[in-house]
């Protein structure tokens, strides 16, 4: 869709501080709603831009996706290239490492055997907020599961350098060695929106070098009519 002009960013960027900190603490919940309410006819891959459909099976829907298709080819793993999941587009480490419980764990995470363990599983049971975080469906979007795996939780970096994408004519690298991931344009200044949206709302501190990033690419790039459409879909279910 059409770019929008550029005064409407400003709501992209200050309308996290009117959001509660309350609502769907279910990251299962979140994304049967996206596909559902948000999604429902917009089944367009983020990363890559090519269409995803819904299959229903056993009385369940689930997005897939064609791992051979015009703009795109996956690198290695047809079978979950072949499936839509929905990325954390600001990693779930970036939001639950500064929690005590991705970091020591909890007296409450102990497993059947006695051992103990910390992370994304323990958050997950015994902090609200970082359920609330998870869930938060601003900050996440359908994904080729192969291209979500890929980047796992590698920041996103900025480059004048002529990068062949990894996906066919996908225009998205993630170079393993770097630990970074570098998106197609048309993506940078929804990421963009989206990490100012998630550190203004949760208080979560980014580095220098990634705000200023983030900064430019807001600006750079303007809000799309689809960018805005789903941002009015996702108030509307979550709060606003």
């Amino acid at each position: 869709m059409g770019a929008v002009p550029l005064f409407v960013m400003a709501s992209l960027t200050t309308y996290a501080a009117t959001a509660p900190l309350a609502g769907n603490q279910s990251f299962s919940k979140a994304k049967k709603t996206l596909l559902k309410k948000v999604y429902y006819d917009h089944h367009e891959t983020f990363y890559c831009q090519v269409p995803f459909d819904i299959k229903r099976a056993k009385g369940k829907e689930k997005a897939v996706v064609d791992p051979v298709q015009d703009g795109f080819h996956y690198r290695k793993n047809k079978k979950r290239a072949s499936r839509i999941e929905w990325e954390h587009v600001m990693p779930a480490e970036n939001f639950g490492k500064p929690l005590a419980c991705w970091r020591n764990g909890d007296a409450m995470c102990v497993n059947s055997k006695g051992k103990s363990y910390k992370g994304r599983r323990c958050c997950t049971k015994v902090s609200a907020k970082y359920r609330l975080m998870q869930a938060d469906m601003m900050n996440l979007v359908p994904a080729i599961g192969e291209v979500n795996g890929d980047r796992s939780n590698y920041r996103y970096a900025d480059t004048n350098r002529s990068i062949k994408g990894q996906y066919g004519n996908c225009p998205i690298t993630t170079n393993f060695k770097e630990r970074k991931t570098y998106p197609a344009d048309y993506t940078k200044g929804f990421i963009a929106r989206d990490y100012l949206y998630m550190s203004q709302k949760y208080g979560i501190k980014l580095s220098k070098q990634q705000l200023k990033m983030m900064q430019i690419w807001d600006l750079k790039y303007p809000v799309t009519a689809w960018e805005l459409e789903r941002k009015k879909r996702i108030e509307a279910l979550q709060g606003k």
